[in-house]
């Protein structure tokens, strides 16, 4: 959580000073595709900050309303970001496009658009590259678009897809705003806003799936499942573990559901000992138990 942090922390202060000059910029020489990306990077910078005051409400503890914590407001306020995105950013950038197509204007020292396209690239660029650094530490070896798709930290990849697009978007600006120059088309700058505006819907609908997905309540990997029920099967006690469900709270907070087959000669008592035993193996062997659940299984269950 600390290393999602950094990458926010990092893309909010390039997305601020970057909306900036991108607006001043876009102002002074009529450019709708730098006004494009003024949009973009001011979207960004709203993204940032919701992600962060997703991360505060997340920490709050345990109530009676909310026996499990507060860890889904992390996937609400992410899945937030990526209607934003959507919207403010895919949306108005197209509508821009299409409208200066329309109506092209013809650039106004285009100089100073490609002053801030290259220090913005430089500001993205770095922006992105730390929260790569950062997202590479908890991958282990893993692929990276499979890291991604398994990730349970909403905080940690979207930054990534949002500076990944924003560099993206500067190289589809600085190219086509360079030909509407050369070739004097200014249809070209319409162009570019529209380009800019479909990258973001696409990267919208990619996080927008994948927090909806942790919303609704992703579960513990196969891996992880297996690695459980070998380390229960291990107590003298258990037979075996028929059921077992599980769902994230938060990136480091997991409910634990199991259904377990104790030895038929057991007394209440002793499976009262056992399943607290269970319970606290569980929570120190995996970091990210939290709260486990665990009842006998029904004779219907055994069969």
């Amino acid at each position: 959580m600390a290393r999602a942090n950094k990458s926010i922390y990092s893309a909010l202060a390039a997305n601020l000073l970057i909306a900036v000059t991108k607006f001043v910029a876009g102002a002074f020489t009529s450019s709708s595709s730098m006004i494009a990306e003024g949009i973009h990077s001011t979207v960004d910078t709203s993204n940032q900050l919701l992600l962060l005051y997703g991360l505060k409400k997340s920490k709050k503890p345990a109530d009676e309303i909310h026996p499990f914590g507060y860890g889904k407001e992390l996937y609400f306020w992410s899945f937030i970001v990526a209607i934003m995105i959507f919207a403010l950013g895919g949306v108005v950038s197209i509508t821009q496009g299409i409208y200066h197509i329309l109506n092209p204007e013809e650039l106004k020292t285009p100089t100073w658009n490609y002053v801030v396209l290259a220090l913005s690239l430089i500001f993205e660029g770095s922006s992105l590259i730390i929260a790569l650094k950062e997202f590479n530490k908890t991958r282990k070896g893993v692929a990276w678009w499979k890291a991604f798709i398994n990730s349970k930290d909403p905080a940690g990849f979207l930054v990534i897809f949002e500076d990944g697009a924003a560099v993206i978007g500067l190289i589809i600006v600085f190219i086509l705003m360079l030909s509407s120059h050369h070739f004097n088309l200014p249809w070209l700058d319409g162009l570019a806003s529209i380009l800019v505006g479909m990258l973001l819907v696409l990267v919208s609908v990619i996080l927008g799936r994948e927090n909806r997905s942790l919303l609704m309540g992703e579960g513990l990997s196969k891996k992880i499942q297996d690695q459980i029920k070998l380390t229960v099967g291990e107590d003298k006690s258990v037979l075996s573990v028929t059921r077992l469900l599980s769902t994230y709270q938060s990136p480091n907070e997991v409910l634990l559901v199991l259904s377990i087959d104790f030895n038929n000669d057991m007394k209440t008592q002793e499976i009262e000992l056992c399943v607290e035993r269970i319970k606290n193996r569980l929570k120190k062997e995996f970091d990210v138990i939290r709260h486990v659940v665990i009842e006998p299984a029904s004779p219907a269950a055994k069969h």
